[in-house]
């Protein structure tokens, strides 16, 4: 594998980095190291359009067909790369030289494609051949197409594998997720796809708090949160809070800031107050 032009960092998760149609790596401050990425949606297509999103050209729509033997010769290339070459020596800080997991993630909603459950199975095979079978798989996903069945098969093949979701809720009132996230959701319909999905597989709810137009969340908008949060607890594992870290590539980049630290280390108390886990990344 050719060298990269950069060294990785929390701040640099350049999906072309590897010079890969489907495979990434990045340092990922909730992993807390390296994490491989599998994007199914190199078009950089999604159905949200979340408005810190790093993707440049962010269209609306679905993937193109997935070349599943293309996947998995680009897997291995960058599993024998950080296994056997010099890619953690050169590429990441010295500090974070530890492969976490591999992570659907990507450009878009990684379920989305239809052939997500075969690319499941194909990843966890190469982790199986390869040794790593207790490396972590996890499933970054904003749960909205829980419902489909392909989709329930490929969350189930991550649970028999011990991996887990990482499900995305930024708010639960619907005017907040329709200016965070980019699409009209009804009230409710997030905590029923997140019971659904927690049911499957073990599941996080993963959480980006922003400063919208100089203002953090009103009261209002961490009230019904925690609330949503306590009709949860017990059946998700916890919550990865976490703040702005990258540039958004989107048109309403520049109503955005980061909270400050102490701001999320007092939702963080919140939540734990709540007798949910909570883990923080700023």
């Amino acid at each position: 594998m050719a060298t990269l032009p950069h060294a990785l960092s929390i701040r640099n998760h350049d999906r072309d980095s590897a010079g890969l149609r489907y495979v990434y790596p990045v340092v990922s401050r909730r992993a807390g190291g390296v994490s491989i990425g599998i994007n199914l949606n190199p078009n950089n297509a999604c159905n949200w359009a979340c408005i810190y999103c790093q993707v440049p050209n962010l269209t609306r729509g679905g993937p193109p067909p997935l070349d599943l033997a293309l996947l998995e010769r680009e897997l291995n290339r960058m599993l024998d790369d950080i296994q056997h070459g010099d890619f953690m020596a050169s590429q990441v800080p010295a500090d974070a030289r530890r492969l976490m997991d591999i992570a659907f993630s990507g450009n878009g909603e990684p379920t989305s494609a239809p052939e997500f459950t075969e690319a499941v199975a194909l990843v966890v095979r190469v982790m199986r051949e390869r040794g790593l079978g207790d490396l972590k798989l996890r499933v970054i996903t904003n749960g909205s197409l829980v419902g489909r069945r392909y989709v329930r098969d490929g969350l189930k093949r991550v649970a028999e594998a011990g991996g887990e979701v990482w499900f995305k809720v930024d708010a639960v009132e619907p005017a907040r997720i329709l200016e965070l996230n980019g699409v009209h959701q009804a009230a409710g319909a997030a905590l029923n796809r997140l019971k659904l999905c927690a049911s499957i597989v073990p599941t996080w709810v993963q959480t980006c708090m922003v400063m919208l137009d100089g203002a953090p969340p009103s009261e209002a908008e961490v009230g019904a949160y925690l609330d949503f949060l306590l009709e949860l607890r017990g059946e998700i594992r916890g919550v990865l809070l976490y703040g702005l870290a990258r540039q958004s590539m989107q048109p309403g980049a520049g109503r955005l800031e980061a909270l400050p630290a102490d701001w999320l280390a007092g939702m963080s108390k919140r939540i734990e107050a709540l007798g949910v886990s909570v883990q923080v990344s700023v």
